[in-house]
């Protein structure tokens, strides 16, 4: 159901306020009234709305200045200036500075609708409907991006989700499953590089009793779990060349076979994977083969990071404050403006997954209901060091085990691959990814 436009009405003469907000409402919008510049920005804090409609002569703050602090706290939020003191001045400093539109009491009824209607053409997401509360945006990168999005959901096809790490690739894939006819089926998700290369063969496609270490029963494997819904493959650039070959047989024969089953049972999934790897670098490289690509990459959705779309920050703060009220008590009812600047302002290289988890700790760590500026320069500090993704720390430990491992043996691969569990090949392997000379060490223990 398509919701109604948010309309924020700011002026200080009560009855006009009044007046114009029941005219509004009558014409089929959601209205919020203010009484001065200050209320409206103490609004603002809370909820943003499509359109703001506000007078220009107003005491203490007018309607320029509260449109300068909204230019600079909510980008791309039209506002429309009213006065009873119309002049070519006024108009042309208003339009010049940004307003969207300027007009003039007493107000016109059809120019005051056409005026509306043009700013909601610009204000309002073309996606107006529950991808709205999915994926919120006020970004034109993600608006198109949503559209697109929107039109292959329905489709019964394999989408590749391209993007840096935590610029919300799973939240997409959710959106996309949600949105098509297998929504009343399962969801699963399956990162494949954070578990051993076994495990993951029997996570994907199942086991009996007996064909795996420590099993003691049957696993049907995320392809039969997840039967009429969706399966998405997290991190699918980390799949090992077997394990590519498997899946691209499950694929194409819509059929899988878990281990030390005799038969193989047909699947009615549909994939979607993701990754923050360049795989057509890596089936240049011939590490991702060429065949799989094209089976997972039917179409491709690829998410910006949060530094493209900095409009959205202060829209995804709001939000994630918003979850953590319900899931959680806590006296924190919004952002300072000047916080919100200070989220717009920052850098963001772990993208929408590093902000939400500094709104989080802020939300934490807050000992007065409205989150300032100097709660959020700590935070800010601290997460500049950037604690490293599961798939990093992996790599980091397989560096030093390695390292390790080399110096225990003297350099001697056959030694290190026993003690490690895997043989020479995969194991020459392990050093080429991170650039280990084993005859290093052989060097070193020499002298």
């Amino acid at each position: 159901m398509k919701r109604k436009a948010r309309i924020l009405l700011v002026d200080d003469d009560v009855s006009l306020l009044k007046l114009l907000g029941l005219r509004l409402k009558s014409e089929g919008f959601a209205v919020t009234t203010a009484g001065s510049g200050a209320e409206a920005l103490t609004w603002l804090e809370q909820e943003r709305p499509d359109l703001v409609l506000s007078d220009l002569r107003m005491d203490g703050m007018d309607g320029l200045a509260l449109f300068d602090r909204i230019q600079r706290q909510h980008v791309g939020l039209p506002v429309i200036i009213m006065t009873a003191h119309g002049s070519i001045t006024d108009a042309i400093t208003a339009t010049r500075s940004g307003v969207f539109g300027f007009l003039t009491k007493p107000i016109d009824k059809e120019e005051l609708r056409k005026t509306i209607n043009q700013a909601l053409a610009v204000s309002l997401p073309a996606v107006v409907d529950d991808w709205q509360q999915r994926v919120p945006t006020r970004s034109p990168i993600m608006i198109a991006l949503l559209e697109q999005a929107r039109r292959i959901a329905p489709l019964d096809i394999s989408v590749l989700l391209t993007g840096p790490s935590g610029s919300g690739k799973a939240l997409m894939a959710q959106a996309l499953h949600d949105s098509s006819p297998r929504q009343d089926y399962p969801f699963i998700s399956l990162n494949c590089g954070a578990m051993t290369e076994q495990l993951l063969e029997s996570e994907l496609f199942g086991h009996v009793n007996g064909a795996f270490s420590g099993a003691t029963s049957d696993h049907p494997g995320v392809f039969i779990s997840a039967a009429g819904g969706t399966v998405l493959l997290e991190d699918v650039g980390e799949l090992s060349p077997a394990l590519q070959g498997k899946l691209l047989q499950v694929l194409a024969q819509q059929q899988v076979r878990a281990l030390g089953a005799s038969q193989s049972a047909t699947t009615d999934v549909r994939v979607l994977s993701s990754t923050n790897r360049d795989l057509v670098t890596a089936m240049e490289e011939g590490t991702f083969r060429e065949d799989l690509f094209y089976r997972l990459n039917v179409m491709n959705l690829q998410l910006p990071a949060l530094e493209q779309r900095p409009e959205d920050i202060p829209l995804l703060a709001r939000q994630a404050l918003e979850q953590l009220k319900t899931r959680q008590q806590t006296q924190v009812t919004g952002f300072s403006p000047e916080a919100l600047s200070m989220l717009a302002a920052a850098n963001w290289p772990g993208n929408v997954r590093q902000l939400l988890n500094v709104v989080e700790q802020a939300v934490a760590m807050a000992s007065v209901p409205v989150i300032g500026t100097q709660l959020l320069e700590g935070i800010l500090a601290d997460s500049r060091e950037q604690f490293p993704t599961f798939n990093e720390a992996r790599a980091e430990f397989e560096r030093l085990y390695l390292h390790k491992i080399l110096r225990m043996t003297d350099g001697n691969v056959s030694q290190a691959a026993g003690l490690a569990g895997r043989n020479r090949t995969d194991f020459y392997k392990l050093l080429s990814r991170h650039g280990i000379e084993a005859g290093a060490y052989k060097e070193k223990r020499k002298e």
